[in-house]
């Protein structure tokens, strides 16, 4: 080896020995590389993962809240219908009933008025035959004593004086 080669390889430079100004500028780089990240990239990747972390799990207990709520809300809707249907129910036997008591009701009326017609017309009946009878029977002497006076050929009875 030769004086002349071995400076060349004083100054020439390997891996082990680096330029100082490139080795600083390097870590410089990768120092403002790493506060990058560290402070401004990586901080937003965390909160974004993290929304998203919270839109998913947030959405499924979203979702399962409103999930129990619906059937919380169902459950009452089913328990009113129930109830509506039970005073539903109620009012129509009610009806019914109230409309039996109205039909007993309008058919005794009926009944009792009925009744009192017939009454009413056995009563004018009796009369008039009363009546009639009245007449009739004041006309059957007459006509009795007519025919008699006619069989006998003279006058009886009361046309006799």
């Amino acid at each position: 080896m030769t004086l002349a080669n071995s400076q060349v390889f004083k100054t020439d430079l390997g891996p082990l020995n680096p330029v100082w100004a490139e080795l600083i500028l390097g870590l410089v780089v990768f120092g403002f590389t790493f506060l990058m990240l560290a402070k401004v990239i990586l901080p937003k990747i965390r909160r974004t993962l993290d929304e998203r972390e919270d839109a998913i799990d947030g959405g499924t207990e979203r979702a399962d809240d409103l999930r129990s709520e619906a059937t919380q809300i169902r459950e009452q809707y089913e328990a009113e219908l129930a109830e509506a249907r039970h005073e539903a129910a109620r009012i129509r036997a009610k009806a019914v009933e109230e409309g039996s008591v109205a039909i007993a009701a309008a058919r005794a009326e009926g009944n009792a008025e009925r009744e009192s017609i017939l009454a009413a017309g056995a009563e004018k009946i009796a009369s008039e035959r009363a009546a009639a009878e009245r007449e009739l029977t004041a006309d059957v002497d007459a006509w009795a004593h007519a025919l008699a006076a006619r069989i006998v050929g003279e006058p009886v009875g009361a046309d006799r004086a």
